[in-house]
């Protein structure tokens, strides 16, 4: 919600339906969503922003034409960061990525609490049908290192490049050491492996944040097919970006053996 927001109170006047100041608030409200979202991943209890006080967010969002009070909190609007909806593909895309070298910015081997993440819990189990966590372990990478903010957004498409589930974005990186980020985190898929269409397949978006360009880019993606749904561990092959949902025209990352490391769990009725 925070992203939805925030790409509102930051499109061009002509674009949108709101006034400026309205769009401030709006970017405030996404502000308070972001100090809400890193407080529930905080373990300490200092300075957190508590349920109580997004609640007195509701109602300036539900009267937002008409609201005109002083906000709530002393908060300042997210700075302006190209943040894009949950899934959504760049349009920025078709630039180099700085190959050689890039600004190191942000801590080498750990990442301020952010981007929550949109993940689901698991679908209720049916008898006789199978569901699949797949838990994203780690990605490869040469400039690990740089990336700024990274995560990945994992989404379920037909050969036609049609979603087929809700489309989920993985919290920050836990860890960059050496050649790796570092993920850790469980995906529940959204559909029952035995609903999902013939050529459906699995794809695993590595997005990062490039202070330069200030938006949110992706740097490569991998994907998964039906065939390889199986218990264990799996690793699978970098693309060059954009994503190619339709699979037609791969190009690998790099003529270097990189790779996104996965494990598969199936649950069975």
């Amino acid at each position: 919600l925070a992203r939805h927001l925030q790409k509102e109170a930051q499109s061009q006047h002509n674009n949108s339906e709101f006034t400026e100041d309205q769009k401030k608030t709006i970017a405030k409200i996404a502000t308070c969503l972001e100090l809400r979202s890193a407080a529930l991943q905080s373990t300490q209890s200092q300075d957190e922003f508590k349920l109580e006080d997004l609640k007195k967010l509701e109602p300036i969002l539900k009267n937002i034409l008409t609201y005109n009070k002083e906000f709530p909190f002393d908060v300042q609007p997210v700075p302006i960061r190209k943040i894009l909806a949950p899934g959504e593909e760049e349009h920025l895309e078709f630039e180099e990525d700085d190959e050689e070298g890039g600004a190191g910015a942000g801590s080498p081997d750990s990442f301020p609490a952010r981007v929550p993440g949109t993940l689901l819990p698991r679908l209720p189990s049916e008898p006789g049908m199978t569901l699949l966590t797949i838990t994203i372990e780690k990605i490869g990478l040469k400039d690990a290192g740089q990336c700024i903010d990274p995560y990945i957004t994992v989404s379920v498409k037909d050969l036609n490049g049609i979603d087929l589930t809700p489309v989920q974005d993985t919290p920050v990186a836990l860890r960059k050491e050496d050649t790796y980020v570092h993920f850790n985190v469980d995906i529940e898929i959204q559909k029952h492996i035995e609903k999902l269409t013939k050529g459906a397949a699995i794809f695993f978006e590595f997005k990062h944040y490039k202070p330069k360009k200030r938006f949110t880019s992706t740097k490569c993606f991998a994907f998964m097919e039906m065939d390889e749904i199986k218990p264990g561990a799996i690793v699978i092959e970098l693309y060059k970006k954009p994503t190619d949902f339709k699979r037609k025209k791969l190009q690998l990352l790099t003529k270097k053996p990189l790779y996104l490391h996965l494990h598969q769990t199936l649950h069975k009725e």
